[in-house]
């Protein structure tokens, strides 16, 4: 069965999003769609029994650090984990003009890129420099700083941005085999710019690609690409600055408002949703308006993330948002309407347990969805956002299971399912 024969399927069964996204992982994983490699090498074989260690992970009784029920299957989880942290070596091209390639931008909602880079090639235990060993090769460059570096204003037309990266990757080709001998299913980028599914199609969508706009409408391939999470940094040098208090934790008892909303009317959306639901004195629990006035240090989204049990992420004129991650670090159980959205570590966390999915037609029953929810429920929701907290931050230096390590890891993931098992 094709992945086009899935979402057919899955559109006239009327599925919900979460539910055509899980159809299509299992899909890929049971069908790998990695070509065979022109020649054999020794890491083709280390990943290859790096996959039967994983598929044949058993069940471990014992309470650790992961709770079962927050992961798809825990146990393969963390074997693969720390077969990772093992054995994983990357190897980073050299080639790259600044500013496009080999240079971070650190602030703003497209950082993510920019914090992975800069952690990527300042880190010594995955990073390799014989190619001969690595696993994984890696692509060092920046959507956003393409964008602001060759982009004509007003011109309307991303085709100049486009043929750059696609020179570069024949350049790569024409230099070095490694490309060639894989058809690039070992190469990887990570890339936050809203326009980054468009940069990086044609010959360049083979590799595996971590973008923030992670829309299967516009080519994300569930099992092979990675959901970047989208992450708002304030301050470059001290990325925990603004998210110290937040990993502390709000007393989610203490919440008056049911669902909050405050963002640009990007979209079509946004609109609707203000439509339905932006008159607070008619309806004081649903807080869903246009942008909140700009305050220091955005105290007053900040005091509403912290009052309200479900935050709404909704999609603009992308599918992804920072709501998503804010929601999970203020324990605001992430509200996803974004239909084409596969959301962050898809391949390993159980999205469900820990936020709700609402289509996008059904914006008008939105406060009837959520107030369906049981108290039970909504308890063990905000526990498994408790958990789920550590692998969406960002740390000068990595640690274990961060938001830098997920992200390495969901590539390393999803590399190994993609290999074809003789």
């Amino acid at each position: 069965m094709s992945l086009h024969d899935v979402d057919t399927r899955n559109k006239s069964q009327n599925l919900s999003s979460i539910a055509k996204m899980n159809a299509l992982l299992l899909l890929s994983h049971s069908s790998p769609s990695s070509k065979a490699p022109q020649w054999s090498s020794k890491a083709d074989q280390e990943l290859l029994y790096a996959k039967k260690e994983i598929e044949n992970a058993h069940m471990e009784k014992k309470k650790d650090e992961l709770p079962s029920p927050l992961y798809r299957n825990v146990s393969m989880f963390k074997r693969s984990y720390e077969l990772m942290e093992k054995m994983l070596r990357v190897y980073i091209y050299k080639e790259g003009e600044k500013p496009i390639f080999h240079e971070s931008i650190l602030e703003g909602i497209y950082a993510s890129e920019g914090w992975f880079l800069k952690l990527l090639e300042a880190n010594k235990h995955f990073v390799t420099d014989d190619p001969k060993s690595a696993h994984l090769f890696y692509l060092p460059f920046s959507s956003r700083l393409l964008q602001q570096t060759l982009y004509v204003p007003k011109s309307h037309s991303r085709e100049n941005l486009i043929e750059y990266m696609k020179n570069y990757v024949d350049g790569l080709a024409a230099i070095h085999p490694f490309w060639n001998r894989t058809d690039g299913a070992d190469h990887f980028l990570a890339a936050c710019h809203d326009w980054a599914p468009a940069e990086t199609r044609g010959k360049i969508a083979n590799c595996i690609r971590a973008l923030c706009n992670a829309d299967i409408s516009a080519g994300f391939q569930i099992g092979k690409d990675i959901s970047l999470p989208t992450t708002h940094i304030r301050n470059a040098k001290d990325p925990l600055k603004e998210t110290k208090g937040m990993i502390d934790g709000h007393n989610s008892s203490s919440r008056p408002i049911l669902a909050f909303f405050a963002g640009y009317m990007h979209g079509k959306l946004r609109p609707t949703l203000v439509k339905y639901w932006g008159n607070k004195e008619k309806d004081p629990e649903m807080r869903i308006s246009e942008r909140l006035p700009s305050t220091k240090g955005d105290k007053k989204y900040i005091e509403m993330l912290r009052s309200s049990r479900f935050c709404i992420c909704a999609k603009g004129f992308a599918v992804h948002s920072p709501r998503v991650v804010e929601s999970i670090l203020h324990e605001c159980i992430p509200v996803m309407i974004s239909d084409d959205y596969v959301p962050p570590f898809f391949e390993v966390l159980d999205w469900e347990t820990f936020a709700v999915f609402v289509m996008e037609k059904d914006v008008p029953d939105l406060k009837k969805i959520l107030v369906s929810i049981s108290v039970e429920r909504y308890g063990e929701m905000v526990k498994r956002l408790k958990e789920v907290k550590k692998h969406f931050v960002w740390h000068d230096e990595p640690i274990k299971f961060d938001l830098f390590h997920m992200i390495l890891h969901s590539v390393w993931y999803n590399r190994i399912f993609q290999m074809i098992t003789a």
